[in-house]
């Protein structure tokens, strides 16, 4: 198993996901990205990066979460649970209006984030 698929590893990268994100420092979370990096998410749409909910590259990435955090001056995550498996890491979070969220990120062999699935509560 590659040195970064080591769980404590995996929470470190959990515990930076969420520092990035609080600290709005949107280059700092990308670089956690590869540059053929897939997010999927319930709310992409709603920011006009297309219906099907996933967003593909990290220009697109950039281009949608740079819109989203522009719309969010509030944003802030506070981290409830961090669990691993060889090759991901899920992050469980409260978001700035209490609501609950999971963001899986499953990681390439080079330890960064190849895909990544935001996923809400249905109620």
């Amino acid at each position: 198993m590659p040195e970064f698929h080591d769980p404590s590893r995996l929470l470190a990268l959990g515990h930076d996901w969420i520092a990035a994100w609080n600290a709005r420092d949107l280059e700092r979370v990308l670089a956690l990205y590869s540059d053929d990096t897939e997010m999927t998410s319930d709310r992409i749409p709603a920011f006009g990066f297309g219906a099907s909910g996933t967003v593909r590259g990290k220009a697109q990435l950039r281009a949608y979460w740079s819109a989203a955090l522009a719309q969010l001056p509030e944003l802030h995550f506070e981290l409830i649970d961090l669990y691993v498996s060889p090759d991901s890491v899920v992050v469980f979070y409260r978001n700035e209006r209490g609501k609950k969220i999971c963001e899986y990120l499953r990681l390439d062999d080079q330890g960064k984030i190849r895909q990544g699935s935001a996923n809400h509560p249905v109620h």
